[in-house]
């Protein structure tokens, strides 16, 4: 199935940016400027105030150059377009830029002045809370009627939260609280000082003054951090990590749960810190966006859930596309306004049919949960939580693909993952994790995990057009 919307609209998002495009961004600050001097102090690369601004200086073996932060943000504009003019095959001019609630208008100013001499023609900067509530159509659907949301976004560097009232379509910001002391720089900093210890304990060796052994094992901790979001364990082995010594080190999603317990704590401390500020409780609050690549994590998830009981927590999205697809829509409004002709085109694949999976609710009926509606852009990713008595050693899960026009009867059943030998507990439920993956070509790979074992089962389907 193919959809056809405008050209040349591309989404921008700055958020936890490269260099110079950061979160704590100098781009614009004056030297005496808080965030300035914390972004200073974090930067990897030296900066210096000269004739009262600020600069990189940056050695390149034949000089020395200093460099404004201007120039980086336009060099990495037109990065940009010229990796979007290679992937569209044809050249991207039109831009929606998504900037954190608190840029200062100087800091827009620059951006967008950065993004036109770079080639782009700013159709917007819009607001990444505001992104994430177009992400999912809320206030568009039902244009009447008034809610609060709240946008919770982790990404690598800080955490951001905004309560949004939607008032028959229209968003406004109500409160507003960041921290910039927990991100998922800090989680896979936790796990890597716990492999730094790990490889103390077993070979009588620090490495935490070893800058090279250090970068090895905050690689290997990102890597892990991913899986964990997923899977029950995950190994992390870095070659010749320290005087030739290889180390290997099988770290449990608990173990990293336990790890990052702090780190979660102040998430939710934030959380209860802007409902106070903003004079709410949990019950005001209909809906939680997550954001950011870090709000993926699933202790967090259930915190966030056990928060907010009466709430519906938004994550169909993967949570680090959510503020980039709110931005290509805001794009595609506006120069759906602004120009008619569809000459120019660009083709999105689609799932040609809902993709469903069956459970049964508590009087013992079949249950059917859309995952992929008809229509969904394509790649998509979704997960899915399924409970099954812990009595049992086999689960199965049930995929069902219909029309979506005709009743459930239509629903056809065209493939299933089962889980086996897994060890029976007495009493509660076990909860089984899938993760469902379609790509363009309309293949699914699907897997289901264990959350308590971790034992993981995976298949990969050819959906039917």
């Amino acid at each position: 199935m193919e959809l056809e919307t405008p050209v040349c609209v591309m989404a921008v998002v700055f958020g936890s940016t490269p260099v110079g495009l950061r979160r704590n961004s100098i781009l614009a600050n004056s030297p005496a400027d808080p965030q300035a001097q914390k972004y200073i102090s974090e930067s990897k690369c030296l900066v210096i105030e000269k004739n009262g601004k600020l600069r990189y200086e940056i050695d390149t073996g034949e000089e020395t150059k200093f460099v404004n932060p201007e120039d980086v943000a336009r060099l990495i504009f037109r990065k940009m377009k010229e990796t979007a003019h290679s992937v569209l095959g044809s050249d991207a001019n039109d831009v929606v830029i998504t900037v954190p609630f608190d840029f200062g208008e100087k800091q827009k100013s620059a951006l967008g002045e950065a993004a036109g001499a770079a080639g782009f023609n700013v159709l917007r900067l819009i607001h990444e809370p505001s992104a994430a509530l177009l992400a999912y159509g809320i206030g568009q659907d039902c244009p009447t009627g008034k809610s609060n949301v709240l946008v919770f976004k982790l990404g690598g560097t800080s955490l951001s939260l905004s309560v949004m009232e939607v008032n028959s379509g229209m968003y406004r910001v109500l409160s507003t609280n960041s921290d910039d002391n927990v991100g998922g720089a800090h989680f896979t900093e936790t796990l890597a000082q716990y492999l730094a210890s790990e490889f103390q304990r077993v070979f009588k060796h620090n490495v935490r003054g070893n800058a090279r052994a250090m970068m090895k094992l905050m690689n290997s901790a990102e890597v892990a951090k991913h899986s964990l979001s997923t899977l029950g364990s995950a190994n992390c082995f870095v070659d010749s990590l320290y005087e030739g010594q290889d180390f290997d080190c099988n770290v449990s999603r608990a173990r990293f749960e336990l790890l990052c317990s702090p780190l979660f704590n102040k998430c939710i401390e934030a959380v209860r810190e802007l409902l106070r500020r903003s004079g709410f409780t949990a019950d005001d609050i209909n809906k939680v966006v997550l954001c950011g690549g870090s709000s993926r994590i699933p202790r967090l998830q259930q915190l966030i859930k056990d928060l907010f009981p009466a709430g519906e927590l938004l994550s169909s999205i993967p949570p680090d596309e959510v503020i980039p697809i709110g931005a290509a829509l805001e794009a595609g409004i506006l120069v759906g306004k602004e120009s008619t002709s569809v000459d120019d085109s660009v083709m999105i694949e689609c799932a040609a049919r809902d993709i469903l999976v069956k459970g049964i609710d508590e009087s013992g009926a079949n249950r059917f949960t859309v995952l992929f509606p008809s229509g969904t852009p394509l790649p998509a990713r979704r997960q899915h939580t399924l409970q099954a008595p812990g009595s049992i050693s086999s689960v199965c899960l049930e995929l069902y693909e219909s029309e979506g026009k005709n009743s459930a009867k239509e629903e056809t059943k065209f493939a299933q993952v089962v889980l086996q030998d897994l060890d029976k507990k007495e009493n509660g439920l076990r909860d089984i994790l899938a993760v469902l993956t379609m790509k363009r070509d309309g293949s699914l790979q699907v897997t289901c995990t264990d959350q308590e074992t971790g034992k993981c089962e995976a298949i990969t389907v050819e959906v039917t057009s």
